[in-house]
């Protein structure tokens, strides 16, 4: 018996409507499924939900608890990046995530692809990987304390298309201080850290975030942890579950 509490919806970057993950997750016995629609950003709208999108998810989530509450419990919940700004009040939960980093007042996606990442980097910062990094982790450092989430998401998005170290050694010492100076900090915080197999669903990795150094030195130090699928396509709901339960 599982649950998932983040999972996106046609209204965003998912492909399914959020009735087709219900029914999905009730044949898959789901104990508990959480909405996480991809807040709005003003500065790139290809793949979150606009603000009436916004609303209209919010109206049909309450629905569908009502709808399913004897088969399901339903939880409407937000996915939240960093640099969004849009009232939190309404969900039963927050998952806070770094997708962007901001440079000179421009925007570049941390996830997008790795082709605009490796442009990214050179543009912003002369190739050195290492320096994005630091600027990836400072803001993950900062998630909590700026979207008050529940859940942190993704906690080493950074190394989706780094398969075989292709663009950074995570072994590097200024890698392992700039992760461990936001674990250290998101530890102080209730926020509970996602074991996401998102990246494994669609076939970036073998593993799932965060690695499995990093999962270790989060329950050294008593952090509490959930699982998380990611989950864009209904086909994929508990994607990996079993096998990072034996990684584990």
């Amino acid at each position: 018996m599982f649950y998932n509490y983040h999972t996106h919806t046609c209204l965003c970057d998912g492909e399914n409507t959020a009735e087709e993950m219900v029914q999905k997750a009730i044949e898959l016995n789901v104990l508990e499924l959480g909405f996480s629609g991809h807040s709005y950003t003003e500065f790139d709208k290809t793949y979150c939900m606009s603000p009436e999108d916004t609303e209209l998810y919010k109206e049909e989530i309450t629905a569908l608890k009502s709808k399913y509450k004897n088969k399901i419990k339903i939880l409407l919940g937000i996915e939240c990046d960093y640099f969004s700004d849009i009232p939190l009040e309404d969900y039963d939960y927050i998952i806070g995530s770094v997708h962007y980093i901001e440079k000179n007042g421009e925007y570049f996606s941390v996830d997008s692809n790795k082709e605009d990442l490796i442009k990214s980097v050179n543009h912003y910062y002369n190739g050195d990987f290492y320096s994005f990094i630091e600027d990836y982790y400072s803001l993950v450092t900062d998630v909590y304390n700026k979207t008050k989430c529940d859940i942190i998401g993704h906690f080493d998005l950074v190394t989706k298309y780094n398969t075989d170290s292709a663009l950074f050694d995570t072994n590097h010492p200024r890698y392992i201080a700039a992760w461990k100076a936001a674990a250290d900090t998101l530890i102080k915080t209730p926020a509970v850290i996602e074991i996401n197999t998102g990246a494994m669903a669609r076939g970036y990795s073998k593993n799932p975030y965060p690695a499995k150094e990093i999962i270790d030195y989060f329950k050294s130090r008593g952090k509490k942890m959930i699982y998380s699928s990611d989950c864009h396509n209904k086909d994929y709901l508990l994607f990996g579950y079993e096998e990072v339960k034996k990684y584990l």
